[in-house]
């Protein structure tokens, strides 16, 4: 599904991005971790085309989309929700989730129903505006914009960043649920290691930029979360 392969990104003259190598197969459920500062979140933006890369490749189902600008990349199937949300605030709930129907290739015109079966509260506020949402509220909607793009990979960072535990159990639900239950391929950054743990199937950590070690969730032992995990 997605493979990145020796991607270098600079800031400047400050590199931020050492040759990271890292595979999301179809299907599965990765969780991209590591310490504040050392270079997830500049990663998801390659990704997603947000920041130029230096070299290396960014394939999606083995074409190569490194070159392609951040505005092609949601029609070829990847749903974002970036750290801290950045849903429209002055927008209503509604033309939030509706920003995002231009893309779909079925040309649908209505919201799909499916957004309101797996967070019921969106259509309770459809005419309140964004920015009125509590942050968990928000964040449901961050995710439920992504989903209406019909995405086959999913990009969520820290989507349990400052929200509420009972909304981050929602959270975790849903995105299982349309793991196991539509297919849908999910990478995400996530910091709280109970959450990581159980969400995701497979594992990449960062440290100062670089890859460090990869795997399946269960062979995240106490050695490497006392190494680089641990503040």
């Amino acid at each position: 599904m997605l493979r990145v392969e020796g991607l270098n990104q600079y800031y400047s003259q400050s590199r931020t991005l050492w040759d990271i190598g890292l595979t999301v197969p179809a299907g599965s459920l990765v969780c991209l971790m590591g310490r504040n500062g050392v270079g997830k979140t500049t990663l998801l933006k390659c990704i997603m085309g947000l920041l130029p890369i230096r070299s290396g490749a960014i394939r999606l189902n083995d074409e190569d989309i490194s070159r392609r600008p951040a505005e092609c990349r949601a029609p070829l199937g990847i749903g974002y929700v970036p750290q801290g949300r950045q849903i429209f605030p002055l927008l209503t709930v509604e033309e939030n989730l509706r920003v995002g129907l231009p893309v779909r290739k079925d040309r649908l015109k209505q919201i799909p129903e499916f957004i309101y079966d797996r967070f019921p509260v969106l259509k309770t506020m459809l005419k309140r505006r964004g920015g009125d949402l509590s942050g968990g509220q928000q964040q449901q909607l961050a995710i439920g914009r992504a989903l209406v793009l019909q995405p086959t990979l999913l990009i969520l960072d820290e989507p349990t960043e400052g929200i509420q535990p009972n909304i981050v159990h929602e959270i975790g639900e849903v995105i299982r649920q349309l793991n196991r239950d539509q297919g849908m391929t999910v990478l995400l950054v996530e910091q709280k290691l109970g959450f990581a743990r159980q969400v995701a199937d497979r594992f990449c950590i960062l440290d100062k930029g670089r890859a460090v070690a990869t795997g399946a969730m269960a062979e995240l032992n106490d050695q490497l979360v006392r190494q680089y995990l641990t503040v």
